[in-house]
């Protein structure tokens, strides 16, 4: 890609950041041209911002002879980028203020041209109403919210609200430009679920299951640079994606259901890939030497004790997933994992799992004939109870799985 780029900077220490990109695209030839606030010339100088790039930073709304600039410099630029993009900043944008260059620039912007945010904050910020309800006004708008990490943020506090490192809002936006080069279908909207449950038996014990998440991971990647948009809801301690989808963790059984429920309701979604490990119990309650205690009253359950776990029956989350929806034609794609199973004793756990769910699609794996260390992965596919096609690899699988839905959502 070569690009004329206009490059702005609000106010954040990750701004430092953002001087690494600015270079990465500098030096790739593209021409860069970038804007900063008075905040971010607080953090990272105006010589640094020129030596970059080779050209003047513009940062006064009422600078002499460059009285028109929030217009020129809009229809210079190939596409614009706000990072790092603070919740002062994306909250004036979205109330349309202009009382400073980059809200200038903003309301003068040419929505036929990219406009992309990387966000920058505080997680307390982040998670704000204002904050939350100025994103999904923007983006309703055109403008393409990246997503945040997750981490330890520079206040000292753990949780979102990360800049993204600069490859990953490098890889963002290039994919876009390349997603662009090859619309041979239109973007999906994707929520993809990985990772296995964890049951809480006490403040530090849990039952869980051996599901990595890595299928999942791998799914997201592959539609994320397909150019959908996808979220991962996985288990807290599951495989992360490389590329910068959004993602929600969960806990235990009742965390991913009650997430489901908000993450569905709330948005439109295509497809639901419902990937993620679910536990069929949870922990009622503990039996210590007779006495009956629930896993939230115990800390820590001590060693010398009589101890019993008495196990409640979870529902099927996937039987509720349409009802979930906000969106109530949302394509379900199920997995069923078996062991050691026979073709006949697989076709029929599939055929179980359709008549209590709604799923349109299942895919039928064998713990036998998963090998992630050789690539293995051998899967049967089923639209209904018809058995479409059988794979043998993990990418095989993901790409079958691809043309089913758009296929679907082409011909409803």
């Amino acid at each position: 890609m070569k690009a004329k780029i206009l490059f702005k900077l609000s106010g954040s220490i990750a701004c430092y950041k953002a001087c690494n990109l600015i270079s990465r695209w500098v030096q790739e030839g593209n021409e860069v041209q970038t804007v900063a606030s008075a905040a971010a010339l607080k953090f990272v100088g105006a010589s640094t911002l020129e030596g970059l790039t080779g050209k003047p930073v513009y940062h006064d709304l009422f600078e002499p002879g460059k009285q028109m600039a929030h217009i020129d410099l809009v229809k210079w630029a190939d596409f614009s980028l706000l990072c790092p993009a603070t919740a002062n900043t994306l909250n004036k944008l979205a109330h349309g203020l202009g009382d400073d260059l980059l809200g200038s620039l903003f309301l003068a912007h040419d929505f036929t041209k990219p406009y992309f945010a990387a966000p920058a904050m505080n997680t307390a910020m982040y998670d704000h109403p204002a904050t939350r309800e100025s994103l999904r006004k923007l983006a309703s708008w055109g403008v393409h919210i990246l997503p945040t990490g997750k981490g330890r943020l520079a206040c000292g506090d753990e949780g979102q609200g990360k800049l993204l490192e600069p490859d990953l809002v490098w890889e963002s936006v290039e994919q876009y430009f390349a997603n662009l080069k090859r619309p041979d279908r239109k973007p999906l909207r994707l929520l993809i679920t990985s990772g296995g449950t964890e049951e809480p038996i006490d403040g530090v014990r849990s039952i869980t299951n051996s599901s990595s998440g890595q299928t999942g991971a791998r799914f997201a990647d592959y539609f994320f640079n397909r150019g959908d948009e996808v979220t991962l809801l996985k288990a807290e301690r599951a495989i992360a994606p490389e590329q910068p989808v959004e993602v929600v963790d969960f806990t235990s059984f009742d965390d991913l259901d009650n997430q489901l429920k908000g993450i569905l309701g709330r948005a439109h979604y295509d497809a639901v890939i419902h990937l993620a490990a679910v536990s069929d119990y949870s922990v009622d309650h503990i039996l210590i030497d007779g006495r009956k205690v629930t896993p939230t009253a115990v800390g820590k359950l001590s060693s010398g004790h009589e101890i019993s776990l008495n196990l409640a029956p979870n529902h099927k989350i996937v039987d509720r997933l349409r009802h979930y929806s906000l969106n109530r034609s949302v394509l379900v794609v199920a997995f069923k994992l078996t062991q050691n199973a026979s073709e006949k004793e697989g076709e029929r756990a599939v055929l179980d799992l359709l008549r209590h769910s709604s799923a349109d699609f299942v895919v039928h794996n064998d713990l036998s004939g998963v090998d992630p260390e050789n690539g293995k992965h051998v899967a049967s596919l089923y639209r209904g109870a018809a058995l479409t096609e059988r794979v043998t690899t993990k990418d095989a699988l993901i790409q079958s799985v691809e043309s089913l839905l758009v296929t679907s959502l082409a011909n409803p």
